[in-house]
């Protein structure tokens, strides 16, 4: 399982297409949102600015973009170009494969979590405690793990033709309702309840907590449990599923 992690990872890395959505596209929509924006005036029911409140957000956006992107689309190609029954031919057991493929996805998702937090602290003079960058990279880079196991299953739950449509479609709504792209205090007030039972909201949520030197909310991680209990179990019954047509 080791050498497909770092196989997975060698490949991430040399797909240029793939570093620059998940790496420098969230720091140039951070520039794009929080650019001109004051860097002193605090966003209604947060207390954050919006550089920094924003900067939570393209982290998780970036992070998003790595593990769910990546993983849906070059699983749904395995699986049709044979690599897939190649490695059941193997002794690297079903959860292996799985396990090898959220783990490199993760691995991946660090950089365009870094590029972000320097971005904010450069152009924007975001400034935190050093516990404070420790503990959202952490926390960043940890809750991908849900979205690294949702990219699993749309990998196996599509065909290679259908596979990206469906996970922008996901992708998309994922960002914007969840508040990756804006506060969602901005939404009516029906869609904040929607909101607050998203993962992407969960996620940055957990980033904000941080932020404001808060113990994260326990509904936030629970929502973010939940999550990839039901997005890894999903991915390894399609898996098992895959295998018996094969």
């Amino acid at each position: 399982m080791n050498s497909l992690i770092k196989l997975e990872i060698t490949r991430a890395l040399r797909n240029r297409k793939f570093l620059f959505f998940s790496v420098i596209y969230p720091a140039g929509l951070f520039l794009l949102i929080a650019g001109g924006a004051d860097s002193h005036t605090k966003i209604d029911g947060t207390g954050l600015t919006l550089p920094t409140y924003m900067m939570v957000s393209m982290a998780s956006f970036g992070a998003l973009t790595a593990v769910l992107m990546g993983n849906s689309e070059r699983i749904a190609k395995e699986r049709e170009s044979g690599w897939v029954r190649q490695l059941r031919l193997t002794t690297l057991p079903g959860r292996g494969y799985v396990l090898a493929k959220t783990a490199s996805a993760a691995v991946v998702s660090l950089p365009s979590i870094v590029v972000v937090f320097l971005v904010a602290a450069a152009v924007k003079d975001v400034r935190l405690d050093a516990w404070q960058w420790c503990a959202l990279s952490g926390a960043i880079w940890a809750g991908s793990l849900v979205f690294a196991a949702l990219g699993v299953a749309l990998g196996y739950l599509a065909s290679g033709d259908a596979v990206r449509p469906i996970t922008m479609i996901i992708y998309f709504g994922l960002s914007m309702l969840g508040g990756l792209w804006m506060p969602t205090t901005t939404f009516p007030q029906w869609l904040q309840d929607v909101a607050k039972w998203l993962p992407t909201h969960a996620y940055a949520s957990l980033g904000r907590a941080i932020e404001q030197s808060q113990t994260p909310h326990t509904q936030d991680i629970a929502v973010l449990v939940v999550s990839f209990v039901v997005f890894a179990g999903g991915a390894a019954w399609l898996y098992r599923k895959d295998t018996l047509k094969a």
